[in-house]
């Protein structure tokens, strides 16, 4: 008798692990993946993310220092500041996209 019952507790744990890899089998084919094309995208997404404040903070410091002059270069300051939102801006993106899924 006991015999039958140590049978039924592994039988009960085979079922058990079959179940759970069932599971997870069927959670694996739920979830998409990303193809290339997402991922070029995205890359495409950061960089501008990125590269628009630089470019936008380099152009407003350019026409700062030719209207005004002075002994502070904004070109270089509002370059930085460009750098500093694209990184932000960047991140952001990505986090975004990282809790689609």
């Amino acid at each position: 008798m006991t015999g039958n019952r140590d049978m039924d507790r592994e039988t009960e744990s085979e079922t058990e692990t079959i179940a759970r890899k069932a599971r997870r089998l069927e959670e694996a084919r739920k979830r998409e993946t990303a193809s290339a094309w997402y991922g070029l995208g995205m890359f495409g997404l950061v960089g501008w993310a990125v590269a628009m404040p630089i470019l936008a903070g380099t152009a407003l410091g350019l026409w700062i220092d030719r209207r005004w002059p002075g002994e502070v270069s904004w070109t270089l300051t509002l370059l930085v500041l460009g750098a500093a939102l694209g990184a932000f801006n960047a991140w952001y993106w990505v986090q975004r996209e990282g809790r689609d899924d």
